[in-house]
């Protein structure tokens, strides 16, 4: 078999445009998953809503799956159907609606958006990715460009992990694609390839390709509508491409975007060496002593005590059993002793360590948190008041409990 070309970075070839354009969007008209906010954007809304709409969506998704979210944000959109709804909400109900989606912060960041808009820009959404950006907080380049195609027919690209999947497989992009010079050349090609006329459909089809078929592993080469544009899939077919110089081509043997020569081309893995990306950090291991304090209510049902954590960092505003985190390597002993001295700031009156009892660990994985709670039960007799705190604190019943904005951890907690 003849060797294919050298892998070109770029796409410079107008009628191979064209037809990547073509099929990409014909094999999105056919093959598109049903999902609540293409069809809501695609209903006869008013630009504001329905740029809020796909607002909504394209936060919810942020490093969560299509699976999590779709509850989510049929809840939220039938709470809050307008950016006016939204900005009229409290925080502590945005909270308790995003309770167990993830990143916290998100929701804060959209309702804080949503009411600039209303009090700052007579409730009109901007309607461009630089205004976007530019006009609300938490909206990043990704989310900008994103809402300004889909939901007002801006011609300009997006690029998020799955559009970076697929561009550098097209391409044989294989430096760190984290990396400033490859995000530069993918957002370059993304504003390039978007289709001018259905700019929205175009960057959705491009996404859902990585999401369904350009998969991270295991990618369904044979279904893929653009496999004939594909660099990856052309050097998987024929080895290891001639390095024959073109006017078109990467510097030979020099290029910032070629894959490094300390990380060859692997031959078993095909396709799936791009993209590259840096090694992961660690996440940081952490331990923190949790009490489930508990009481008999009015109604003979028993009833827990949560506190509030603080308005900024990790889980901001979320309620929690009272916490503390541990210092690594105490024993067992020195965690109860730790732990019942936090505690008199609720109880107003100092806590026998030897009262608590030990029940068990939970571990929670964050982003960039292994998290280990260790968990203590102490039982209260009779009826109980509170000790002023410096966070606020509630008793509530298990109903009461999972309606809050508590965090998943806290729930294995419980449990």
């Amino acid at each position: 078999a003849p060797a294919p070309p050298p892998a070109r970075h770029h796409f410079s070839d107008s009628v191979e445009v064209e037809t990547l354009r073509g099929n990409l969007l014909a094999w999105y008209d056919r093959c598109k998953r049903d999902l609540p906010w293409r069809a809501l954007a695609a209903t006869e809304l008013d630009a504001d809503r329905r740029g809020y709409a796909v607002w909504v969506s394209e936060v919810m998704l942020q490093q969560t799956q299509v699976a999590t979210v779709i509850d989510y944000y049929n809840r939220w959109m039938q709470k809050w159907p307008t950016l006016q709804a939204l900005a009229q909400a409290s925080l502590e109900e945005v909270n308790e609606l995003w309770a167990g989606l993830g990143y916290y912060s998100r929701g804060k960041r959209l309702q804080e958006a949503a009411r600039k808009v209303v009090s700052e820009l007579a409730g009109h959404m901007p309607r461009t990715a630089e205004d976007l950006q530019k006009l609300l907080p938490g909206v990043g380049r990704y989310t900008a460009g994103a809402i300004a195609s889909i939901s007002y027919g801006q011609a300009t690209g997006v690029v998020d992990g799955n559009v970076i999947r697929v561009l550098c497989r097209l391409r044989c992009i294989g430096a760190d694609s984290s990396s400033p010079a490859v995000i530069d050349r993918l957002w370059d090609m993304a504003n390039a390839l978007v289709d001018r006329s259905r700019p929205g459909d175009f960057n959705q089809a491009l996404m859902e390709l990585g999401a369904t078929v350009c998969v991270p592993k295991a990618p369904l080469c044979g279904e893929c509508p653009v496999k004939q544009h594909c660099q990856a899939r052309c050097r998987k077919l024929f080895g290891k491409s001639i390095p024959v110089p073109d006017v078109e081509d990467c510097g030979v043997g020099d290029c910032p975007l070629c894959p490094p020569a300390t990380e060859p081309w692997d031959s078993s893995l095909g396709v799936t060496n791009f993209p590259r990306k840096a090694a992961k950090k660690q996440p940081r291991v952490m331990r923190t002593a949790t009490c489930v304090l508990e009481r008999r209510g009015s109604h003979g049902a028993p009833e827990y005590l949560i506190v509030q954590r603080p308005s900024s960092g990790l889980l901001a505003g979320l309620w929690e059993f009272p916490s503390i985190p541990l210092a690594q390597d105490l024993q067992e002993k020195k965690e109860r002793e730790v732990l019942a001295d936090h505690l008199q700031a609720w109880m107003g009156q100092p806590v026998a360590a030897k009262g608590l009892q030990l029940i068990g660990e939970v571990t929670h994985i964050f982003s960039h948190i292994h998290q280990t709670y260790v968990v203590y039960s102490l039982p209260l007799d009779g009826d109980m008041t509170l000790a002023p705190a410096s966070s606020p604190s509630r008793w509530v019943t298990e109903e009461e409990f999972h309606a809050s904005a508590v965090s998943t951890a806290m729930k294995k907690v419980l449990e």
